[in-house]
């Protein structure tokens, strides 16, 4: 096939694992696994199925080195994703439509299905020319990463079948960006979600007795609030900060009440919290504690999640993976920008395994619409995207 009929080729590839419904809470992952064993042929690769909980494959291709014992280059993606709300839709989510300004709609075309695509089609174009790279590539896809991972990634990094594939990088997402950058995600903040329970005076709504869960719910608030102001403020402050740089908090959900008249025994709110991997975690956790201590007695801070730090990837000179990164970023001349991932990937389970990992969805001069409506990417955005993979597996996967 000539470049042309590849990259149609590609186009329609896309568009078909669009129309698979991988959306929670039912993703089909069957119909996933069907397409990308059928790819697998069709490219000549090795292709395993893998269940370490029923119902939640992950499907792994590989593709051997000229030195197999050399750790491999994994490439991940997952296959589900978040609903759509057809409604609110110019088109449908789930008819990958094709539009005159070469833009393709769809569910996942940013988050990211696309990215299965690109590696693929590398992997298959650099095959297709005789190219023999010295380490071994592992495409990887695996389920549940919109919903946390834990049957997916976080399972498969501890187990056998992961130890076996040696890997040495592994390449996940990272996010569209509006700007010529390309952006590639070295760490990401740490999920806390604090709830904090408020009991106090509890009677008749006519009453003004000191003590009431209402008023010591406003001090925490407020104290969190103020927090989330400052960072926010940090943040707009300096432009070269990115949203990764600092802490977020944001008020998710407020608790209490039983009728309009009563004054309620307690009443609660939980906050979303995102933590900068570089702050000191100890003493964002004390700061918590005073604010409640502050809002007065009868006030109590628990977790509904907590993370640990996140490990990070090491982007100085020693780090042989990046400074390849870099030389097929240079070759292309793109410009790359490394920055902290603002949420969570699969990719924290490799770095907590010990293994570096860069998240890379290889998507500019594009609206990020990750579980927004209308979502969609260019084709010419996808096609870009293959041949910079190719370049970069030509450097990656020779690494000395």
């Amino acid at each position: 096939m000539d470049n042309k009929q590849l990259d149609d080729l590609a186009v329609q590839t896309f568009r078909r694992y669009l129309r698979i419904r991988s959306d929670h809470p039912n993703p089909d992952y069957v119909s996933c696994v069907e397409f990308l064993l059928e790819q697998a042929k069709l490219i000549g690769l090795e292709c395993n199925v893998i269940e370490l909980v029923p119902g939640k494959p992950i499907v792994v291709m590989r593709w051997e080195g000229t030195d197999p014992k050399l750790s491999a280059v994994m490439l991940n993606s997952h296959m589900d994703v978040v609903p759509a709300r057809e409604d609110l839709w110019e088109h449908d989510p789930f008819s990958a439509e094709l539009d005159e300004e070469g833009r393709v709609f769809g569910r996942g075309s940013q988050d990211m299905k696309h990215l299965a695509i690109m590696h693929m089609e590398a992997v298959h174009r650099l095959k297709a020319q005789g190219v023999r790279l010295r380490r071994t590539v592992v495409i990887t896809m695996v389920p549940d990463e919109e919903i946390g991972g834990a049957d997916g990634m976080e399972k498969f990094t501890q187990s056998e079948d992961f130890r076996r594939l040696n890997v040495g990088l592994e390449l996940d997402e990272s996010m569209p960006w509006m700007e010529d950058e390309l952006i590639v995600f070295h760490c990401e903040r740490s999920v806390w979600r604090p709830r904090v329970t408020c009991r106090g005076f509890t009677g008749h709504g006519a009453r003004l007795t000191p003590g009431t869960p209402g008023e010591k719910l406003r001090v925490v608030l407020d104290r969190f609030m103020d927090y989330r102001q400052e960072q926010l403020d940090t943040l707009q402050r300096d432009p070269g900060l990115w949203m990764g740089d600092v802490t977020s908090v944001n008020l998710t959900m407020v608790e209490g009440g039983m009728q309009a008249n009563v004054i309620p025994p307690e009443m609660s709110a939980v906050f979303d919290m995102r933590l900068n991997p570089h702050i000191d975690f100890d003493e964002m956790e004390r700061r918590m504690r005073q604010w409640c201590s502050e809002a007065g007695d009868q006030v109590e801070l628990e977790f509904l999640q907590k993370e640990a730090r996140q490990q990070v990837t090491d982007l100085g000179p020693d780090n042989v993976w990046w400074a390849a990164f870099q030389r097929a970023a240079d070759k292309l001349k793109l410009k790359i920008r490394a920055v902290s991932c603002p949420g969570t990937t699969d990719a924290r389970f490799l770095r907590n395994v010990g293994v570096p990992a860069l998240g890379f969805s290889a998507i500019n001069l594009t609206p990020p619409l990750l579980h927004g409506h209308n979502e969609f990417i260019r084709v010419s955005t996808l096609l870009q995207g293959i041949r910079i993979f190719q370049e970069l597996l030509l450097e990656l996967a020779n690494v000395q």
